[in-house]
């Protein structure tokens, strides 16, 4: 039988399966500024989580991931768990390399991934992304969703931006309106970034608001370093484009009024 023969395709690493309590599912696909993606990679290094399963899908790019062995794996999403760190709740974590180039294959797995998250008892799946503004802040600030009024609630209560028009796009939305029609709460955080660099420091406010809101401590000194080596270049960025024409278009950017709605991913 073909490995590809279906769409998607998902390796366990473990024939046993581990016994998770009331677990979360927390996923930062890549995507702009790699927002999510480095938040989520922070937090399955920093607790040291155990791998779970790899999923691999023929709408992945067609390309292979050199590893810094020198050696090559096909593209694929990871899920990874993690134990006794929470308040009352074990964690599944989502990481990857790539997001489907079909929309298609967006939609099949996101009830793959959906599938496997209730096959351990989740019932909350947390989606970790971009706002883009098109603008570089120093602060950025978390908007978010939530499939329904409770988690309206809960984003309420720490202090999340709610945003009430628009879309997102990609597994960050696919993915919570899968888990609405079976029955799972979800919310979405969103860091804002200008989508134009990778954006530790977005990530950074991000995952302190994630770790607020589902009650974990994780030591952020790596992230907070990252963070400091992103604003670094956003200001050296900015004075490259100061000194070749005062009234740039960066500066021009920056100084401009925050708009209404950004985009999403």
């Amino acid at each position: 039988m073909s490995f590809f023969q279906n769409d998607i395709r998902t390796v366990f690493s473990t024939k046993k399966p581990p016994s998770l309590q009331s677990p979360i599912l927390i996923c930062g696909f890549p995507g702009s500024g790699y927002v999510g993606k480095i938040a989520v990679d922070h937090v399955i290094s920093e607790l040291q989580s155990q791998h779970l399963a790899d999923i691999y899908s023929s709408s992945f790019p067609p390309q292979v991931v050199i590893k810094n062995t020198g050696t090559v794996e096909l593209m694929k999403n990871i899920i990874y768990y993690v134990q006794g760190k929470g308040n009352n709740h074990d964690f599944l974590f989502l990481t990857g390399d790539a997001q489907p180039v079909s929309s298609k294959v967006e939609y099949l797995l996101g009830e793959e991934i959906i599938k496997v998250a209730k096959s351990f008892g989740v019932r909350q799946i947390i989606t970790l992304g971009a706002y883009i503004t098109g603008m570089f802040v120093d602060s950025p600030r978390i908007f978010g969703v939530a499939t329904e009024d409770e988690g309206i609630k809960l984003l309420n209560s720490f202090d999340v931006l709610k945003i009430d028009n628009g879309s997102i796009s990609g597994m960050n939305g696919i993915l919570l309106g899968i888990a609405k029609i079976n029955n799972l709460n979800g919310i979405s955080l969103l860091g804002e970034t200008s989508g134009y660099v990778v954006d530790a420091n977005a990530s950074k406010h991000l995952l302190k608001k994630l770790l607020e809101v589902v009650g974990l401590k994780v030591d952020m000194e790596d992230l907070d370093r990252k963070a400091k080596d992103t604003i670094m270049l956003i200001k050296s960025i900015e004075q490259r484009m100061g000194d070749k024409n005062n009234q740039s278009d960066v500066q021009q950017m920056v100084q401009k009024k925050q708009p209404e709605i950004g985009y999403i991913s």
